[in-house]
């Protein structure tokens, strides 16, 4: 990564606050990570407040019109993978082989 020196000016209060936060040798990486965040945060709400739909019919040709069986296909691959509980209480979480605690 190539990186440039820029000339920031920030005031004494916000500079002791983040030195507090990640120490004086941190302050250009701390810098740097929260202006990636803060574009990534302004990048999502433009997209949100856009009107382009998110899905395009046309960047997944391998749909086409048969969207519903492309689903149910590719949602038989991933339960193929997952194993089928044995029992009732396994299937709800609990772990059938702990036992209760007779005092409470």
């Amino acid at each position: 990564m190539t990186a440039h020196r820029a000339h920031v000016l920030l005031p004494d209060d916000l500079i002791a606050e983040i030195d507090l936060q990640v120490g004086p040798r941190r302050r250009s990486a701390f810098l740097v990570e929260t202006a990636r965040a803060e574009l990534r945060r302004r990048k999502l709400l433009s997209f949100l407040d856009s009107r382009e739909p998110a899905w395009k019919t046309a960047d997944h040709p391998e749909i086409g019109d048969k969207s519903g069986e492309w689903v149910r296909a590719i949602r038989a691959e991933s339960d193929a993978g997952i194993p089928v509980a044995s029992s009732n209480r396994q299937a709800r979480g609990r772990n059938p082989t702990r036992r209760k605690n007779k005092a409470g």
